[in-house]
């Protein structure tokens, strides 16, 4: 649900749910065969992990950070791992590059230019996220929704980002 300033978007486990398999259909009508699925942590895992499993394809995971302090709300410098986890040794190939969103396109421009520079037995990448905002300075292949007002997205897991297990003990009284 979209604020009436459309500066904050709340999306439910539902619409989450429902985005990722847009986008999976997005992906499946173009026609392109892929690989392999790399995803971006954290964000890029949920719906890495679920396009994996639609597509029957490996998951292989970069991690990123760039959304720390303030319990991940305040962007700072990014941080790309060096090596990317992968069931199939190294990865190659045409691969499917998902994170959740192009917000300003930092992360995904810094990545595509690293794995097209560094990892030459990739030989075909495309981008699938579920949002691009319209700041962003990075277009993606894939994409379900377009905002551009920019709106922060509150995504339905975001409340474990400042959740510790003394309140889950206290909430669940074990």
């Amino acid at each position: 649900m979209l604020t009436e300033d459309g500066k904050h978007l709340y999306v439910s486990h539902d619409e989450y749910q429902n985005l990722i398999e847009k986008l999976a259909i997005k992906i499946h009508q173009s026609g392109w065969q892929f690989d392999t699925i790399l995803c971006l942590a954290r964000g890029g895992m949920r719906p890495g992990d679920l396009l994996s499993r639609v597509f029957d394809k490996p998951l292989a995971i970069m991690s990123t950070s760039s959304y720390r302090a303030e319990a991940g709300t305040l962007q700072g410098n990014l941080d790309i791992a060096h090596y990317i986890t992968t069931p199939k040794g190294e990865i190659s190939g045409r691969v499917l590059l998902v994170d959740d969103l192009a917000d300003t396109g930092h992360t995904l421009n810094a990545v595509v230019d690293r794995l097209k520079n560094k990892y030459a037995p990739i030989t075909e990448l495309r981008t699938a996220v579920i949002w691009t905002k319209g700041v962003s300075s990075f277009q993606c292949d894939y994409s379900v929704e377009h905002l551009p007002t920019n709106p922060w997205i509150h995504q339905p897991f975001e409340h474990y980002d400042t959740t510790r297990p003394e309140q889950l003990i206290e909430k669940w009284k074990v």
